[in-house]
């Protein structure tokens, strides 16, 4: 790696991780702060009301209500998650790195104080604070993705392990839900969150770029720490992009277009490999045997990974860097459009088709098959490509 030394790019690739890791995906974690809320007396009083109606005494112990409610936050709170990656995402590409991280820091900090110090009388906050929490926690990941750039030919691996510690971060509820256990309070957990706010403002300046990592890198290429904040390391770095661009111009077609038929051509595996693995996901959700279904929660966990990362590898190798955060967040937000459609099939299923969800398992199924096409077609391309004279590119 020419430029800055591997010492710091490495610090960059594990501090990201573990920022991933421990903060981005929290919300995933849900089902177990929503312990330590009952237990905190949170929406209770919906379950009071609810045993009133049913002259119920143990209406207490299972509300619906107070669990309707819970889900609603998670609902709204999950939709924002993917829904508003794509304006997030334009603020990422205009205005750079170290503004959308500032933003990602404000957001994720007031969400952790407004849970820390809330009570149950004052629960209606937690539609406030988690769908801030999860619009922090993407641009974190947004962010992050990134830094594969900064190591060639590993950036799609990279890309892809940052997604994975995105969806591992849900374990962090878990943990502060065994600490609740233990004695330790829900505000202290939430104080400690806001608090290593103050290494995440470290990390963007001392770790991250001012703009964006571009790929392939420039010569002398520097971020972070060594980059320097006066006006001739920022010249200097426009120039060497500049320079960069400028050869590329005046290389032969067949070699501007060659790299990136490659790159998309080693894609290709992951890309069908992904369908594969969502396929069996779908067919073994499908199938009404229980101990299959311990399979399907490893297809699931594993189908994820993959989904999420490929597809932000997929953006960064197909193209140009400057697009990659309008592009990302714009695939998320159609995620979450079709994401609204799990209600209406709940209801078809439990109205129309009478409790039996095989036709719906059928047909996505049948849509499952159809991402086979997405492999398929990049693979003919780039055959085409590679195999057209150079005066077609």
């Amino acid at each position: 790696m020419s430029g800055q030394g591997l010492p710091l790019r490495v610090a960059t690739l594990l501090t990201g991780l573990l920022e991933c890791l421990g903060f981005a995906g929290v919300l995933f974690g849900w089902a177990s702060l929503v312990f330590v809320f009952k237990k905190e007396h949170y929406f209770e009083e919906l379950c009071e009301h609810d045993a009133r109606l049913m002259g119920n005494a143990t209406g207490m112990e299972d509300c619906k209500a107070q669990d309707e409610k819970f889900s609603l936050i998670f609902t709204l709170a999950s939709f924002m998650n993917n829904f508003m990656t794509f304006p997030t995402g334009f603020i990422f590409d205009r205005f750079k790195t170290t503004v959308a991280r500032l933003i990602a820091i404000f957001l994720y900090t007031s969400a952790t104080l407004i849970i820390a110090f809330i009570s149950a009388g004052s629960a209606m906050l937690l539609f406030l604070a988690m769908p801030m929490l999860s619009v922090g926690g993407i641009l974190f990941l947004m962010t992050n993705l990134q830094v594969g750039n900064l190591f060639g030919k590993h950036r799609s691996t990279i890309i892809t392990l940052y997604n994975g510690a995105f969806d591992s971060s849900s374990a962090v509820f878990l943990i502060i839900k065994l600490l609740y256990e233990k004695g330790i309070s829900l505000r202290a957990s939430f104080i400690f969150l806001s608090v290593c706010s103050v290494w995440h403002v470290g990390r963007t300046f001392l770790l991250m770029p001012r703009g964006h990592i571009p790929y392939p890198l420039p010569p002398n290429y520097s971020y972070g720490l060594c980059s320097g904040t006066g006006t001739r390391e920022k010249k200097k770095t426009a120039n060497s992009k500049e320079l960069d661009l400028q050869a590329k111009e005046f290389l032969p077609p067949k070699e501007g277009s060659s790299a990136s038929v490659a790159a998309l051509s080693a894609a290709v595996p992951s890309l069908a490999l992904t369908s594969l693995l969502c396929l069996g996901f779908a067919i073994c959700a499908s199938v009404p045997v229980l101990p299959l279904q311990y399979g399907t929660f490893v297809l699931q966990v594993i189908s994820r990974s993959f989904l999420y990362g490929g597809n932000a590898a997929f953006l960064t190798l197909a193209f140009p860097s400057e697009h990659f955060g309008k592009l990302f967040g714009l695939v998320m937000a159609l995620s979450a459009i079709v994401s609204l459609l799990q209600f209406p099939i709940f209801m078809c299923i439990k109205g129309p088709l009478q409790n039996n969800p095989f036709y719906v398992n059928v047909m996505l199924v049948l849509a499952t098959l159809l991402t086979f096409a997405h492999p398929v077609l990049v693979y003919l391309e780039c055959r085409q490509k590679a195999t057209a004279p150079a005066a077609t590119f």
